[in-house]
């Protein structure tokens, strides 16, 4: 009961809090959406007029560009949020506490540390592909429905036109990498992050059509010692028996894929993530130092400052071979370290605590499916051409009030999550200290 009654507590709290940080901070954290949705529509019709003019590839640069900045947009509305979280204020003028106060970094600071692991939140939880699906809807609008007319033409192998802008951006990354270890230098770095982070975009937009052509060369070869029809074969055995576990095997992997999945997805593993995320900007103190890492188990499985053991020696061209992936992606995997780490500060706050989380979130993500719904039907149907205009004015209005509130409950929970570990911390002590025995008094020596 006392559980339940904390969770409740929690989460009224959460929700008040939620809202007085988006009320308190709507017009910053509005300014800053706009000027990401700004950024990218520009840059979006830029890559358009690009694609019309056989320039396609410059063109998936430039909507790069206008991604990354929607990003950056993201990363300015959390950090808007610090100067209004009293719980955090007084955690961060404690030097005993883990945070540090993200005001007293610069933007482009934050953005080293945080861009790449958004990147990679935004193309994992479903925020990019909503991007690329506009960008392909209104080039198709504005060019028409003909054959050839989408944006992005990945299909027929056309994806391997990308594979140059990879290397490019690979070469780049290592020069301003090489530049920055010979004369440091904030700016450089975090070009070298921006090379990174259109890496990971791109990588993004290829491999699911690298995927689907690596399955097509597959399926039209054939070795003697491997055949595409065993499962068949093996099903059909079992079936001959009554016994149909390949079929019960199919059945558990599509209730897990199709309807515990999803749900995993969308009420715990994005909200959650999302957190981590909030938390790194917020300058975690003890996820930022290279000690985290030392001696645990992460490091052995990452590869993280790797125990030094005498190697034997190898020739010179097996020692580049062994080099060639550190020469292309060295530095990639450790930022990433930071949003890694910064579980732990959610795992010690406890399930109730984090579950209280979700369910606000999954709150959230209900009010925003239903705040679209009613914009469009306010907006109602204005003919057939009227259709994507109506989609994307009702989708502008829905974002505006509802992205802000987003980070507001994530600045809310970060804050709430410090008030939640303290707490956790102080009770872990008074009840190791109940339970301590009682220290036992020597008796004085006597005076002779």
């Amino acid at each position: 009961m006392r559980t339940l009654v904390d969770g409740f507590r929690e989460m009224v709290h959460l929700i008040g809090d939620t809202f007085r940080l988006w009320w308190k901070n709507l017009l910053p954290m509005t300014t800053w959406w706009l000027a990401g949705f700004v950024g990218f529509t520009v840059c979006a019709q830029g890559a358009i007029w690009l694609a019309k003019h056989l320039h396609s590839s410059l063109g998936t640069g430039l909507f790069a560009v206008g991604v990354l900045l929607q990003i950056t947009a993201s990363v300015g509305m959390i950090r808007t949020c610090a100067m209004s979280l009293y719980r955090w204020r007084d955690a961060a003028s404690n030097e005993a506490e883990e945070t540090s106060d993200p005001t007293q970094r610069g933007l482009l600071e934050l953005l080293a540390v945080t861009l790449l692991p958004l990147v990679a939140v935004w193309s994992a939880w479903g925020f990019f592909d909503e991007q690329v699906s506009q960008l392909s809807a209104t080039f198709l609008v504005q060019n028409g429905m003909q054959a050839g007319s989408s944006f992005f033409k990945l299909g027929n192998h056309n994806w391997h036109g990308y594979l140059p802008a990879l290397a490019v951006l690979l070469v780049l990354r290592r020069v301003f990498q090489a530049i920055d270890d010979r004369w440091p230098s904030r700016p450089v770095k975090f070009a070298q992050v921006w090379a990174e982070a259109f890496f990971v975009l791109l990588t993004f937009v290829i491999t699911p059509f690298a995927i689907s052509q690596g399955k097509e060369w597959f399926k039209d070869r054939s070795f003697w010692y491997w055949s595409l029809d065993w499962w068949d074969g093996l099903k059909d055995f079992f079936d001959n028996i009554h016994i149909p576990i390949p079929a019960g095997i199919e059945f558990l992997w599509g209730f897990f894929w199709e309807s515990l999945w999803p749900l995993f997805k969308l009420g715990v593993a994005e909200p959650l993530t999302w957190l981590a995320i909030t938390t790194v900007v917020f300058g975690h103190r003890v996820l930022s130092s290279g000690g985290v890492l030392r001696g645990t188990r992460l490091e052995r499985r990452l590869g993280a400052h790797a125990e030094q053991q005498q190697a034997p020696q190898r020739g010179r061209l097996v020692g580049l071979t062994y080099k060639a992936p550190d020469l292309l992606l060295a530095g990639v995997r450790e930022k990433f370290y930071p949003a890694i780490n910064a579980f732990r500060l959610l795992v010690r706050v406890g399930p109730v605590f984090l579950g209280v989380v979700c369910l606000v979130y999954t709150f959230w993500l209900l009010g925003n499916d239903w705040a679209f719904v009613v914009f469009q039907r306010l907006l109602g149907i204005h003919g057939q051409h009227w259709g994507l205009m109506n989609h994307e004015i009702a989708n502008l209005i829905q974002s505006l009030l509802f992205e802000p509130l987003r980070i507001a409950l994530l600045a809310a929970a970060f804050d709430l999550c410090i008030s939640v570990g303290t707490e956790r911390r102080a009770e872990a002590a008074a009840i190791a200290e109940a339970k301590a025995p009682p220290a036992v008094k020597e008796p004085a020596p006597a005076n002779a």
